[in-house]
């Protein structure tokens, strides 16, 4: 899949295009039902299937105040994305003159920079451009003068209740991952780029890749059992989601760390993923360090024995996994 930042990088004049439109956060079954009806549709008219998303939620340029915490990583997403076979990704970058844009304008400059827009696939309730004013009416209102069709796919259903990203962050939030599993048709993960820590767990002897997870949503606290992902390779982990209090009392800041079993390898630069296993124990104050490297060491056994039974049990569950 190619992925541009610029429309210009993608036009193929001689090739009709057929687009779906969204923010894709998470890209779960929701997504994934306009997403399969754009692969299939552009099949059909030998076109050219591309999505076009955004570098960040709209609502955190619109209204910073109400924009969500969110479920992946661009680059999470972007992954997941190509799992799906489409043939590009557009990303836009979502900044304050963008989001000035009417819906109509919106549309007429995929038209304008894609030649031959074929058809735009959405959710039934999209809305997009300036004060939400694209709508689906308005897609099929503007069809005859641009010459595209409008394919408005209804909501994915579970249990009679939508999917949606916003149910899957309240359920993450909730630490009900299996119920994230199943609205995302394949394992959560929590992802970001590996930065340079304090080097405190290092010279605990459990060496960790702090991961950058600046406006994400995250699982409760607590020390897990975690699949490690990176660059096509896999390792085991032990996962700690908090603020470290016995290392830094007056942190204040949710963090997400992983110790890799049997592994020395420096993973500052990369994007790691990090498949949540199971829950091991909360997040406690320990009364010194000594006591603190004691659970560590417990944590690891614990962990290798969680994620032993997790093999058995994966051929049952989802296997899309963004960089499995």
């Amino acid at each position: 899949m190619k992925v541009a930042r610029q429309l210009a990088q993608l036009v193929a004049p001689a090739k009709p295009v057929c687009v779906a439109i969204g923010v894709f956060d998470g890209v779960h079954l929701g997504h994934q039902s306009i997403l399969q009806d754009l692969k299939q549709h552009a099949e059909k008219l030998g076109a050219s299937a591309v999505a076009v998303t955004f570098d960040r939620h709209p609502l955190a340029v619109v209204d910073p105040e109400r924009a969500p915490r969110l479920i992946q990583t661009l680059g999470q997403r972007l992954r997941t994305l190509e799992h799906l076979a489409l043939d590009a990704a557009w990303v836009i970058e979502f900044d304050a003159a963008f989001s000035r844009l009417t819906g109509e304008e919106f549309i007429a400059l995929l038209v304008q920079g894609f030649g031959r827009l074929s058809s735009i696939h959405v959710g039934q309730h999209f809305h997009f451009g300036y004060r939400r004013t694209g709508t689906v009416a308005l897609l099929r209102q503007l069809e005859g003068r641009f010459g595209f069709v409008t394919r408005a796919l209804p909501p994915c259903l579970q249990n009679g209740q939508a999917v949606s990203s916003t149910r899957i962050r309240q359920a993450i939030r909730h630490g009900d991952l299996h119920t994230v599993d199943r609205m995302l048709g394949r394992r959560y993960a929590v992802g970001g780029r590996v930065v340079i820590g304090d080097g405190r767990a290092r010279r605990l002897g459990f060496p960790t890749a702090n991961l950058d997870v600046a406006g994400l949503t995250l699982p409760p606290t607590g020390v897990y059992a975690a699949r490690a992902l990176w660059a096509g390779q896999t390792a085991h982990a032990v996962v700690n989601i908090g603020r470290r209090p016995t290392i830094d009392s007056a942190n204040q800041v949710v963090g997400v760390e992983a110790h890799l079993l049997d592994r020395q390898i420096d993973l500052y630069g990369h994007d790691l993923e990090l498949v949540l296993a199971n829950r091991l124990r909360d997040e406690r104050t320990f009364p010194n360090l000594d006591a603190l490297k004691h659970q560590i060491a417990k944590d690891i056994v614990a962990a290798r024995a969680s994620l032993e039974k997790e093999i058995e049990l994966d051929a049952s569950r989802p296997t899309l996994s963004p960089m499995s």
